[in-house]
């Protein structure tokens, strides 16, 4: 999973980034309206955290402009504006969730996972594909019946390929929605994608050849 984080605020950014690192989401952050606008052009990313007082723009003509140009990726804005009135407003133009500052970071997660799932249609804490299955409340992995010990990264990977059951994904998707910006090694998605079948079953992801890689529905 990987997020952007557009927050002006350098120590609020700074307590996110580490605890949704600590989660095993990996999150970008930027800082103004400006940087925003382009983010999108050349990257992917699973969900946008937004604050809305940045300092060179207004984040809710951020919201507007992106669902306009038809981003629909789930966005959650921050505000310290606790009117009923500003929430229901961010909700009307496009917003999927907000949260008003001062926020725990554990409910942020929370409902940034939620988000997350809702829009890849999973509706609950659990994700079953054939042999496997996942419980995103616990981050726990299981294969024939079996608990699997992942690392971070392999956890990141099965969990895009869950969100993408049925689809293929690129090498270049699978970087970007796994790694940040300058993170990404030579060849360390096809190493991780190796451990994961050592680990599963090596008919669990299937190379698309010339494309990219699909979950299959491995019994």
């Amino acid at each position: 999973m990987r997020v952007l984080l557009i927050e002006d605020n350098k120590l609020l950014a700074q307590g996110v980034v580490m605890s949704l690192a600590k989660e095993g989401i990996q999150v970008d952050h930027l800082s103004s309206f400006k940087q925003a606008q382009a983010a999108l052009n050349n990257e992917d990313f699973s969900a946008i955290i937004l604050d809305l007082g940045l300092p060179d723009g207004d984040g809710a003509e951020l919201l507007k402009q992106w669902r306009r140009s038809g981003v629909s990726l789930p966005i959650i804005v921050l505000t310290a504006n606790t009117d009923f009135d500003t929430r229901l407003a961010c909700l009307d133009i496009g917003a999927d969730d907000y949260l008003s500052k001062p926020f725990d970071v554990r409910e942020l997660i929370a409902r940034l996972r939620a988000i997350i799932r809702r829009q890849h249609g999973l509706d609950n804490n659990q994700f079953s594909y054939g042999a496997l299955d996942i419980d995103f409340t616990r981050c726990e992995v299981h294969f024939r019946g079996e608990l699997v010990s992942l690392s971070r990264r392999e956890y990141q990977l099965i969990l895009e390929f869950a969100q993408s059951a049925g689809r293929v994904l690129t090498r270049s998707q699978l970087e970007q929605l796994t790694y940040g910006w300058d993170e990404v090694g030579s060849n360390s998605i096809e190493v991780h994608i190796h451990h994961l079948r050592k680990k599963m079953a090596t008919e669990l992801i299937k190379t698309v050849r010339g494309i990219g890689y699909i979950l299959t529905e491995t019994l």
